[in-house]
């Protein structure tokens, strides 16, 4: 898509700026990217809670393969979906998803990251299923 176009498309919502990125591009406003744009299609960030309102919309996850082969199998990504098509024709609307899409992706930048038995064993150090090192009051000399 022509970055002309999406700017024109998101300009009821405000100024947005197009990066190319693997295959297709990134769609920013204030510096976070809360759209993105591949194979002809625009998808805009989501969450738990506005996932329902997509699928309302007969709208679909971003798919994206691993590789380049074609026999490789796509995986869905829960934090993209396809922009209804009545959005295109609406841009008012549009306005008010993309400023939806781009609360969430606000909300996301500045969440704690999240609190795990995984994380916490990273954070000290070691790892799951191996003994660590026990600690001792002096540096180790090597």
């Amino acid at each position: 898509m022509d970055p002309e176009f999406i700017r024109d498309l998101f300009a009821p919502f405000g100024p947005v700026t197009v990066k190319r990125m693997f295959g297709g591009a990134g769609v920013y406003s204030q510096g976070l990217m809360f759209a993105l744009l591949f194979d002809g299609a625009i998808f805009l960030k989501v969450d738990e809670a506005s996932i329902p309102d997509f699928e309302r919309e007969g709208s679909r996850p971003f798919v994206y393969t691993r590789g380049k082969s074609p026999g490789r199998v796509g995986r869905a990504s829960l934090s993209f979906w396809r922009l209804p098509e009545r959005l295109y024709d609406d841009p008012e609307e549009l306005a008010i998803w993309a400023a939806r899409a781009l609360a969430i992706a606000q909300r996301q930048k500045f969440a704690p990251p999240p609190r795990g038995r995984a994380n916490a064993t990273r954070r000290r150090g070691g790892s799951r299923g191996r003994a660590s090192k026990p600690m001792t009051g002096r540096a180790e000399s090597g």
